[in-house]
């Protein structure tokens, strides 16, 4: 079963305290590590009077790229429980920083990964997503009789370019799931070629 990934829309941020803490946690939409960098750079610069910054990251099309800090914390209290619920929701391109500020109770470490697990995901109940798809990029020449039927019955093509010529010559894209289920279709309603060129794979984004 192919997982969709998601994106957050924007930033957000949200404050929850918990026996006399405050968390403040951060959702940052972030391309590159120089992102994550700039984000961090800013938010201590912001609370440089924090007990803690802890934060955690997932960049890339198949969340290549993770890590997270406890800032401090006891080992694997804040930033591997804020990156399990990023994880958990699906999540990439994101970066999450919870900004805590001591209030005098200690919390345990069963407490304090609930405490950030927590923070993370009240802050992620305001967010607004886009779901990730996977698609690949093709050229396809074929008739003006066969690109009449194609725009008749491939609904699910993303039609970027057409060029007419003798024949008639698209660029387009369909998730990936779906190329063959192209191939078939092509053949099931006579549209006549087999004359398909894969260019790359492609992301796109979409409006849950």
């Amino acid at each position: 079963m192919v997982i969709l990934l998601k994106r957050i829309q924007k930033n957000y941020t949200n404050s929850i305290t918990i026996q006399k803490s405050e968390f403040i946690t951060y959702l940052f939409r972030v391309n590159t590590i120089l992102d994550v960098e700039n984000y961090l750079n800013q938010i201590r610069k912001k609370h440089y009077d924090a007990t803690h910054n802890c934060y955690a990251y997932i960049i890339g099309e198949n969340q290549e790229i993770q890590k997270c800090s406890d800032d401090g914390e006891p080992q694997k209290t804040a930033g591997m429980p804020m990156i399990d619920v990023l994880k958990k929701n699906n999540l990439t391109y994101i970066l999450a920083i919870t900004t805590r500020y001591f209030g005098g109770i200690l919390l345990g470490a069963g407490g304090l990964v609930r405490a950030y697990s927590t923070s993370v995901s009240e802050c992620l109940k305001k967010a607004e997503f886009y779901d990730v798809r996977e698609q690949i990029k093709f050229k396809l020449t074929l008739s003006y009789t066969g690109y009449n039927t194609l725009l008749k019955t491939l609904n699910y093509l993303n039609i970027i370019e057409v060029s007419y010529t003798l024949d008639v010559i698209i660029l387009a894209t369909c998730d990936t799931d779906k190329f063959e289920k192209l191939k078939n279709d092509i053949y099931k309603y006579k549209i006549g070629t087999n004359d398909i060129e894969v260019i790359e794979k492609t992301y796109i984004e979409v409006l849950v």
